[in-house]
């Protein structure tokens, strides 16, 4: 097995990585937080989060906060799991 074997296609775009690297340094972020932290517009980052729905990465949850729509994520066990061995095999390949 190469090290390239661990290196997840799930995670080769910028704002899917952002995403990830946010949701693991907190237990959840909303659609506005994410948005700002990624200089996403509101089209890419709902596809690329749908995408990391899709994978079971993430779960989305959907609320009302007052009469305003709050969408929030969060990454599941799954979801960490493959994304720190997609950074632990990046770091191999760059000898770090």
């Amino acid at each position: 097995m190469s090290l390239i074997d661990n290196i997840n296609k799930a995670f080769d775009h910028r704002i899917r990585l952002g995403i990830m690297s946010v949701l693991m340094v907190n237990d959840h972020a909303d659609f506005k937080m994410l948005k700002e932290l990624l200089g996403a517009t509101d089209g890419n980052l709902a596809s690329h989060a749908k995408a990391l729905e899709k994978a079971a990465y993430i779960q989305v949850e959907k609320q009302f906060i007052g009469r305003k729509p709050n969408t929030r994520y969060a990454a599941t066990k799954l979801g960490k799991a493959e994304f720190k061995k997609h950074i632990d095999a990046l770091e191999k390949l760059i000898g770090k």
